[in-house]
């Protein structure tokens, strides 16, 4: 992974992201090495990255930023399921890339893993997709202790291309790490 270094072992939090963020948000938000497995493309401006926290990251019931000494470094949300699928959740999460490969999004992923089923009960299952092509990102899984369940053929059109996603889970009844 580029950008990486040694296992960090400063505290990671994590935090409501703020409008006050914007500055940082641009930081990987705007960046092509992160959002290339994204399903969004990297901003281009202020405005709509205003607007994006605003009418999106604001109201959601849970997106964090991922912050090193308070300072945001990336994001990780977990966005629930309604009707029959309740009981399933969506993992996402974001880095800047000058901080891939030294344990900082593990840390993260371990940190609402092992809370996010005591603050929703009704949650027994959390997800996270993964493009096959993105490595990094299913070791980050792996280490946190999620399942990898299988390969979800043609799954997603990502950036104009059909993609093969990695479907990874972690259950409310799983061991914590």
């Amino acid at each position: 992974m580029e950008g990486g270094g040694n296992e960090f072992t400063g505290e990671i939090t994590l935090r409501p992201l703020e409008l006050s963020d914007i500055d940082d948000f641009m930081v990987w938000a705007t960046d092509d090495k992160v959002t290339r497995f994204c399903s969004w493309e990297p901003y281009t401006n202020k405005e709509d990255a205003i607007n994006f926290i605003n009418t999106k990251v604001i109201p959601h019931p849970w997106f964090r930023a991922i912050c090193l000494t308070g300072q945001p470094i990336g994001a990780i949300s977990v966005t629930k399921n309604s009707g029959n699928d309740m009981c399933r959740g969506e993992l996402g999460y974001v880095l800047g890339s000058k901080y891939w490969g030294r344990g900082i999004a593990t840390k993260a992923v371990k940190q609402v893993a092992n809370n996010i089923f005591a603050e929703w009960p009704h949650l027994e299952r959390l997800e996270a997709i993964v493009d096959v092509e993105n490595v990094g990102s299913q070791r980050v899984l792996e280490k946190a202790g999620f399942q990898r369940e299988g390969v979800l053929r043609k799954y997603m059109l990502l950036k104009g291309k059909t993609r093969d996603l990695v479907m990874f889970s972690l259950l409310s009844s799983d061991p914590k790490s």
